[in-house]
């Protein structure tokens, strides 16, 4: 047993600290299981220290008053991909209404998205999401001026990249890096 602290510690005193080289615009990818796992402590800190324009990655979007939805409240947040979102009212009423980007990940693929991305592997193929609007394209990532109900999309998916191994359909999925 090692009773020493490695000088490459990613110890740090503070939450502050560890979320000091985070920067508008930056892609953050945080834990946990619905509420429970989440880094509360962390998602404080992005809070009071006011980075805007982040993409989270995360398998929910948190609640109203709660985890991630913290930082939806401060509209911190441009781009949410998440596997689940159906508990966040706020979140709900920042996509329908233009303000937030959304895309929907299955929650396996976000995981594995997330695997390649921090063993460097840029894309693979998955059947997950073959003979869907996902793979054709035109999925509703943001809505434009006046919201879901002006009719308008401002940003739409492309189609994805497909291949065909042993006579099954396959779509390219990219990976994710935070």
């Amino acid at each position: 047993f090692a009773s020493t602290v490695s000088s490459s510690s990613k110890v740090v005193p503070s939450a502050e600290e560890a979320v000091s080289d985070i920067r508008d615009g930056s892609t953050i990818c945080v834990g946990g299981f619905g509420l429970c796992g989440i880094p509360e402590n962390l998602i404080a800190a992005l809070q009071r220290k006011g980075v805007r324009d982040l993409t989270a990655v995360s398998n929910n979007a948190g609640v109203d008053d709660f985890g991630l939805g913290l930082l939806l409240q401060s509209k911190q947040i441009r781009r949410m991909i998440a596997s689940y979102v159906g508990e966040n009212k706020l979140f709900e009423q920042q996509y329908l209404g233009g303000e937030l980007e959304v895309e929907l990940t299955p929650q396996g693929t976000l995981a594995e998205r997330l695997r390649a991305g921090g063993a460097g592997i840029p894309a693979f193929f998955t059947r997950t999401a073959f003979g869907t609007i996902i793979q054709q394209g035109g999925n509703v990532i943001k809505y434009g001026p006046g919201g879901a109900k002006g009719g308008k999309v401002e940003i739409a998916s492309d189609a994805r990249e497909s291949r065909e191994f042993d006579g099954k359909g396959y779509v390219m999925e990219r990976a994710i890096v935070g």
